[in-house]
């Protein structure tokens, strides 16, 4: 499948910052069953960037802005081919040792509701107990958009009962670990199926299973990753994964306007 991808990023501000550096995951990595055909990144001196991969093995820009700017538009566009792999991570450049991903965040710690869920968990080896527990973190979870914000741990989206895909990906996360076995964040992004460009960035979770390596699996839809998925960065949670991380001096009263389209493209386009 091809998919076309337009991901911009606005901020602005009320008193201009007098200098500001961001850090950008934005460029997908081609790997088995995902292939970059194009892709650039647009903004305010991208052209001396500091080009990096992160702890995580995610490709990164370092973009230092050294003048006052009330706004900042970062776009991230292009082409990307994919396969299903049915949900199956390989051939990426892995450079964090697996045991890693056992780690506890603040987002991914376990409480009782956590670790009440991964000990009801059941199955024949670690492939069926991932599965069972995609499964029951989607029916334990309604998707309802407004309920949980950026900060919402693992542990609150569950009690609370509903949230969004960071809360799915979280709560699998933090079970997974309390089974032992290691799980990172992803962020990404989804194709609908829908004939209009539609906002789709999404996040889901990948877990260590012996023998067959990182595999996908997405508690917000209940399903594994497919044709549609398109992986853009991991890390522990959502902070380390995120798409754009930044610090600046100066400024006040930011606003942040995200704008994601995602489409299928027929080949001939």
């Amino acid at each position: 499948m091809l998919v076309s991808i337009s991901h911009v990023t606005r901020y602005t501000l009320a008193a201009p910052a007098l200098y500001s550096i961001q850090s950008l995951r934005l460029t997908p990595p081609s790997f088995d069953g995902q292939k970059v055909a194009s892709w650039g990144i647009e903004m305010p001196h991208i052209e001396g960037a500091v080009l990096f991969r992160d702890c995580f093995g995610n490709m990164a820009d370092l973009v230092a802005i050294a003048e006052p700017h009330s706004a900042v538009t970062i776009t991230a566009r292009g082409i990307v081919e994919t396969q299903d792999r049915a949900g199956s991570v390989r051939g990426l450049l892995e450079t964090t040792p697996v045991r890693v991903f056992k780690r506890e965040t603040p987002k991914t710690a376990p409480d009782e509701g956590i670790r009440a869920l991964a000990a009801g968990i059941g199955g024949r080896d670690t492939l069926e107990r991932m599965h069972r527990l995609m499964t029951a973190v989607h029916e334990s979870v309604e998707y309802i958009v407004g309920v949980t914000h950026a900060h919402t741990s693992a542990a609150e989206a569950l009690r609370e009962g509903r949230g969004v895909c960071q809360d799915h990906a979280h709560i699998f996360i933090s079970a997974a670990r309390a089974m032992g076995i290691p799980a990172r964040y992803v962020n990404g992004y989804f194709v609908t199926g829908r004939a209009e460009p539609a906002e789709a960035h999404h996040a889901w979770a990948e877990a260590w299973v012996e023998g067959l390596g990182w595999l996908g699996f997405d508690a917000a839809n209940g399903l594994c990753p497919t044709d549609r998925y398109i992986r853009l960065a991991c890390g522990l949670d959502s902070s380390s994964a995120a798409p754009i991380r930044g610090t600046r001096r100066g400024g006040v009263e930011e606003v942040l306007d995200v704008v994601v389209e995602v489409q299928q493209q027929s080949a001939q386009q």
